[in-house]
């Protein structure tokens, strides 16, 4: 199960991929991001959002970068993006903790708790959070500039 996340006080969305499912290019572009993700992150922000993914394979599909281009506001390939950048990306650096910790508190006994606990644990993030992240984001982004690229975390 893979989970993607839009999030703004009083909006949240969860999507889910079924465990198993090979998520190609294809699939990517014409049920995730078209039917699924960009309508819901505009039901959230509008026009004024930049979108970030990575270099999976199914990102980098042709399909995919055309799409983007077409239809975000600001839109960054990820040929300008660092190939390996956990540090740079929200949801690698805290998010994601920030969740296990409520998600893990008890043990999961299948996957449909899991989807439920998600699913619950992501409704009530706190805006400070998400805001508190995107703070920190910026300053990651500046320590990564002085770096040239490389390693920054002890500037941080």
């Amino acid at each position: 199960m893979v989970s993607v996340g839009v999030s703004k006080l009083g909006c949240t969305h969860l999507i889910f991929v079924d465990s198993g499912l090979r998520i190609n290019g294809c699939y990517y572009h014409e049920v995730l991001l078209s039917q699924q993700l960009l309508p819901a992150i505009w039901q959230v922000s509008g026009d004024f959002f930049v979108f970030q993914q990575d270099s999976v394979s199914a990102h980098r599909a042709r399909e995919t970068i055309k799409l983007l281009q077409r239809e975000m506001p600001a839109f960054t390939s990820s040929y300008l993006w660092p190939p390996n950048s956990p540090d740079l990306n929200p949801v690698d650096y805290r998010i994601w903790g920030v969740m296990r910790n409520w998600v893990y508190q008890k043990k999961v006994k299948d996957v449909n708790e899991l989807r439920e606990r998600l699913v619950e644990v992501w409704a009530g993030l706190q805006q400070n959070v998400i805001d508190d992240v995107i703070d920190q984001w910026c300053r990651r982004l500046h320590a990564c500039v002085r770096a040239r690229g490389g390693h920054f975390e002890y500037l941080l």
